[in-house]
């Protein structure tokens, strides 16, 4: 089964993508490449696969070629037998443990066609840094166990793009509402109330960008929610480059799973904003509103997380992301109750000490 791997020209080392400088990395020669010049090695070494083997015609080197190109647009995928976590990666990952429970991945498959990305937010923050702010939230919090944070522990932090779908649409939108004005007032010992009423019409174009829904149905999907949102506008056409050096989590959620309620959900919104151009009056009822879809969109991109679980005594599993991009945090953090139960006991002493003390002076 053909896999991708991205080899360094100079010493035939793996390269893989460096956040830092958002180029390619030899991680055994220190040189760097940006992903044009990977590219053009991509077409230097299909030219010269002809001639070496032996001179082919035409359409045999259009053939290779295309086989080439084909391999080049697929990634492989790999199911965890623990938990059924399905894991995509290139050639160049090695997939040695499932970043949610830890056990060894098998191979599965590859992805091509309808599961292959459109676009891809690259990651900014590399390891190091990642690891360093993981510390820093760790460190801040109190009664965290110290085997989730231990050098074992801190080694399984995995760099991972999940799956998202991005969603964009125009509407034409008009509204019927009644608006109304009250004026009180006092004339001796007389109040007077006055109602006055309004027709009410609103008509526009609304367009709604980059609504990003999670595309996942497993249980990393807290994961994949928690560190939204994403700049989105630092989106780039996907290439499998990226992934060299990470992992990717496959989307096992359809557009068609989503459209209901996306749809739902961007009428509602829609509807919200024509009702807030109505403004100057005491009080607006909605009689009537329409919303005609005139274009929409659906994007499937990959964007970056670094994750780490923990597994306690108990078997419960707990979370920790971070935005790739951003730096945003989000995780469920364990709990040792043993060090609750030392600081419990201890202010209790204090607290017990303070009275008997306080008893004395009485």
């Amino acid at each position: 089964m053909a896999v991708i791997s991205y080899k360094c020209p100079n010493c035939d080392g793996e390269l893989v993508f460096s956040p830092a400088t958002q180029n390619f990395k030899c991680e055994y020669c220190m040189s760097t490449f940006s992903r044009e010049e990977l590219e053009a090695m991509k077409q230097d070494l299909a030219a010269e696969e002809p001639e070496a083997a032996g001179g082919q015609t035409g359409e045999q080197a259009k053939e290779q070629q295309s086989e080439y190109d084909g391999v080049q647009e697929e990634a492989v995928a790999y199911t965890c037998p623990s938990c059924g976590a399905r894991i995509v990666t290139d050639g160049t990952t090695a997939a040695t443990f499932c970043y949610y429970c830890h056990n060894p991945v098998v191979l599965s498959g590859r992805l091509s066609g309808e599961y292959l990305p459109d676009k891809v937010i690259p990651f900014a923050i590399d390891k190091k840094e990642a690891t360093q702010k993981f510390l820093d939230y760790v460190h801040s919090k109190k009664f965290i166990p110290r085997a989730f944070f231990r050098k074992q522990q801190i080694e399984k932090l995995s760099g991972v793009y999940f799956p998202y779908w991005v969603y964009a649409c125009t509407m034409d939108g008009t509204m019927d509402a009644q608006g109304t004005n009250i004026r009180v007032w006092r004339s001796g010992e007389t109040e007077y109330t006055e109602t006055k009423y309004y027709q009410v019409e609103r008509e526009g174009t609304v367009e709604l960008h980059d609504l990003t829904k999670n595309a996942l149905k497993e249980a990393n999907q807290k994961l994949a929610e928690g560190v939204l949102p994403y700049d989105l506008t630092k989106m780039e056409e996907f290439h499998m480059g990226y992934l060299s050096g990470f992992q990717a989590q496959r989307r096992d959620v359809d557009q068609e799973d989503l459209a209901q309620d996306v749809s739902q959900e961007v009428k509602e919104y829609g509807r919200q904003l024509l009702r807030d151009t109505i403004s100057g009056y005491s009080g607006v009822t909605v009689n009537s509103h329409n919303l005609k879809m005139l274009k929409e969109s659906w994007s499937y991109v990959l964007l970056p997380v670094w994750t780490l679980t923990y597994k306690a005594r108990n078997g419960k599993f707990y979370y920790y992301s971070m935005n790739g991009q951003t730096g945003k945090v989000y995780g469920e953090l364990p709990v040792d109750y043993k060090k609750v139960g030392i600081v419990g006991g201890i202010v209790a002493l204090i607290v017990l000490i303070l009275f008997l003390i306080g008893g004395l002076l009485i």
